[in-house]
């Protein structure tokens, strides 16, 4: 009896010891991936800002609150469509930024195609990736970190001057209760495209610089607090300045007229929320990676040990009995 014991238990650490590398080198990298239905809405703010009151006499004025609505859609078709040539599962994000003054009424939208790779996040270049309309071909990150990020600097997308440059890793933080990476960015100014839609009814923004010589020049600090083991940021924060310069519109050819400036910051309901789901999500991820094939491996090993045991214990009972029947 003790024999079949030892063959059985044998047998489930033979299992178990193959199926821990398994889950981990085979079906963590097809598991663990962004689906490409997501949808995510999330809520911005930057109080006491500087605003450009474009129907009250183009001048700055100090605001309550600007409030900047991002929509997150994860367009399926679009997904399947790539997926065929790319040769490997892809996710499409429709996003939108829009920008709502304190009067509640559009300042601009911007809208993206961000397009990468479901699992690693690397960006894939395809037919329709833009921002604002305008064609572009991501280098490195936008919107998420990898799975198992690293305490490194990494190559970030701006969406506004369409460039990509180092995010630096500063160091290990806590946010509310969570251990997580903290990274910065700096963009110097640069002068970068009007957004084609804005509060001025039959002025194309495409047509502002060559009609009046004014342009749009941008400068931002960057923050993120970002979950190692999803990759998901549970906080941004951005210092963000725009400016008109030169032409008619800022007063000549030396002229600057602040466009906006603030410190904008998540909505409090909505961070919560983003830590809450980015906790679930990691506990999923981590029994992937993790915990599964260290339990099964180490569930392996204590089989082994009982069924050697157990063959151990039956030997030595048959050596007794055979001792037994020779003394006899």
């Amino acid at each position: 009896m003790r024999r079949r014991a030892s063959l059985v238990l044998l047998a489930l650490a033979v299992f178990c010891a193959a199926l821990a590398p398994l889950l981990r080198w085979y079906a963590y990298p097809r598991l663990a991936k962004i689906p490409p239905s997501q949808y995510q809405e999330m809520v911005l703010e930057a109080k006491d800002a500087t605003l450009l009151d474009y129907t009250g006499g183009m001048q700055p004025k100090k605001v309550d609150k600007v409030t900047i609505v991002q929509t997150l859609k994860g367009n399926v078709e679009a997904s399947k469509e790539i997926e065929s040539s790319a040769g490997k599962d892809v996710v499409v994000w429709d996003t939108l930024s829009y920008i709502i003054g304190p009067d509640g009424k559009m300042v601009s939208q911007i809208p993206e195609r961000y397009i990468f790779d479901a699992h690693t996040q690397d960006p894939v270049h395809a037919t329709g990736e833009m921002v604002d309309g305008d064609p572009v071909k991501r280098e490195g990150i936008e919107f998420k970190w990898p799975f198992f990020t690293e305490p490194r600097d990494y190559l970030y997308f701006d969406a506004q001057t369409r460039t990509s440059s180092p995010i630096h890793y500063v160091g290990p933080r806590t946010f509310k209760g969570m251990d997580v990476y903290y990274f910065e960015q700096t963009i110097p100014w640069t002068k970068v495209a009007m957004p084609k839609k804005m509060p001025i009814e039959g002025v194309d923004p495409a047509t502002i610089e060559a009609a009046t010589g004014t342009t749009l020049w941008y400068t931002a600090k960057v923050r993120f607090w970002v979950d190692p083991v999803t990759g998901a940021p549970v906080n941004a924060e951005q210092d963000i300045q725009q400016e008109m310069r030169g032409g008619i519109a800022a007063g000549g050819p030396d002229g600057k007229l602040t466009a906006f400036a603030g410190h904008v910051t998540m909505r409090e309901d909505y961070s919560d929320y983003t830590v809450e789901l980015v906790k679930s999500n990691r506990m999923k991820v981590l029994a992937l990676h993790t915990y599964a094939p260290v339990g099964l491996g180490a569930g392996g090993l204590a089989l082994l040990g009982l069924a050697l045991w157990l063959e151990a214990r039956g030997r030595r009972a048959r050596e007794e009995e055979e001792g037994e029947g020779v003394s006899a």
